[in-house]
């Protein structure tokens, strides 16, 4: 996900949650009533957000684990290569030197 579309998602998330506060302290009832259904509303929103952003992290560190590995395995491959071309090398140095 690139950044301006985390943010973009954030600032909708948070247009949702403004638009939703402002309807419930808009409402025809007792201010009792629509403060325990914002505070409800709000622990909801809250434990979703804490979820969304567990599972953005997790899936971070996924894609580091995915790009550390595919480093490691690019890199294994270049010193195998760096190996048999020192390996041809020298076996080419040893054939001057015997004629």
């Amino acid at each position: 996900m690139s950044r301006n579309s985390g943010s973009s998602f954030f600032s909708f998330l948070l247009g949702v949650m403004a638009g939703g506060i402002l309807g419930l302290l808009f409402a025809p009832e007792k201010g009792s009533n629509t403060r325990d259904k914002l505070s409800f509303l709000l622990d909801k929103y809250r434990n979703q957000l804490e979820e969304i952003m567990k599972e953005m992290m997790e899936g971070k560190k996924a894609i580091q684990n995915d790009a550390k590995s595919e480093g490691e395995r690019r890199i294994k491959d270049a010193k195998t290569k760096a190996e048999e071309l020192l390996d041809d090398v020298n076996g080419l140095i040893n054939q001057i030197r015997k004629n």
